[in-house]
């Protein structure tokens, strides 16, 4: 071989390397043309359905069908407090095609309460953007003599450990908003566990349990005479859905926040420019009259926020959680 014949081919070489390297770094990007995705999107609800993380799922996944041109297919995976379905996702392939809609429990605070868990929240699963979030509802059974959320907390008080609040299940957002709501107000009540929010709303009418801090959409429908009696709202304002009920900041106890949110995930190593696409067309459904009035009949507003954004908002409610848990000695397992 000559010299020239050498040279010749070193440059093929190095042409057909050169070229192989630009199509990697361009792979990224090609997932995110208007072709994507190609197939059945997976959307897993790590909840039972009916309850507010599969509203929101079935709403989003409706309308990003109709964006894609692909059918979004919500899956309700329960169990574990959501561990279950959001372990699913975390071990899924990270193209895009399967994501989680997370209630903030699931990625906040059952790091802390469960002994062990299948995924990593922090590693496992990448940050798309928060969807829609609402306030909670503080509630009691009509037929008692608690009509404010101050008679309530002086009567813990003058009975420690005598008043019981259910919840959805152990770490779920209505057990740690009761949780908060005690560890804020100084009381001492014990907490009783459901399987789903509605068993605990029926104990409550039937004076089984004292309180509930419930999501707004659930709570809220069952207010009214032989049924429930709303007491605040734990917004930072007061509730389009219940205008005549206080915040609980208004009923005495200031600074007082909390609120319910679900959020899209994805595995981890999911291309940015997926994950960028999916929160852009998400944003856009979100923007719709038609979405925003739907998510107002539940007590929410849309959310919408970047992947960086929602990734902090993790980070810090994680931070703040942890140290409820901490204070209230709450553990799963062993």
């Amino acid at each position: 071989m000559t010299a020239t014949h050498r040279r010749d081919r070193l440059t093929r070489r190095r042409a057909a390397l050169a070229l192989a390297l630009g199509l990697g770094a361009l792979a990224p990007a090609a997932w995110a043309q208007p072709g994507w995705p190609t197939h059945t999107v997976t959307l897993i609800v790590p909840f039972s359905a009916g309850g507010s993380t599969d509203y929101v799922a079935r709403l989003l996944a409706q309308k990003l069908s109709e964006t894609w041109h692909q059918t979004v297919l919500v899956d309700d995976r329960p169990g574990a407090g959501g561990n279950i379905g959001a372990g699913m996702v975390a071990k899924a392939n990270p193209d895009g095609t399967t994501l989680l809609m997370a209630s903030g429990s699931i990625l906040t605070v059952n790091p802390y309460i469960y002994a062990k868990m299948p995924f990593d929240a922090q590693k496992d699963l990448v940050p798309i953007t928060n969807v829609a979030s609402g306030p909670m509802l503080v509630v009691v059974q009509d037929a008692g003599d608690i009509r404010t959320l101050k008679q309530l907390v002086d009567k813990a008080k003058a009975h420690p450990g005598g008043l019981h609040f259910g919840s959805a299940g152990i770490g779920s957002q209505v057990h740690m908003a009761g949780e908060k709501l005690v560890d804020a107000t100084g009381i001492d009540a014990v907490h009783v566990p459901y399987r789903g929010e509605a068993p605990a709303y029926t104990d409550l009418m039937a004076g089984q349990v004292q309180f509930i801090v419930g999501n707004i959409a659930a709570a809220s429908s069952l207010v009214g005479p032989g049924r429930l009696r709303a007491l605040a709202v734990t917004g930072p304002v007061r509730s389009k859905l219940m205008p005549e009920v206080p915040t609980v900041a208004e009923s005495g106890y200031p600074g007082f926040e909390n609120s319910g949110w679900f959020g899209l995930l994805a595995p981890a190593g999911t291309p940015k420019a997926v994950v960028d696409k999916i929160r852009d067309d998400t944003a856009q459904v979100l923007s719709q009259l038609e979405v925003r009035a739907k998510l107002a009949t539940q007590g929410m507003v849309p959310v919408a926020s970047t992947p960086a954004d929602f990734a902090r908002q993790i980070q810090t409610e994680s931070r703040d959680w942890g140290a409820v848990v901490k204070r209230r000695k709450l553990t799963i397992g062993s």
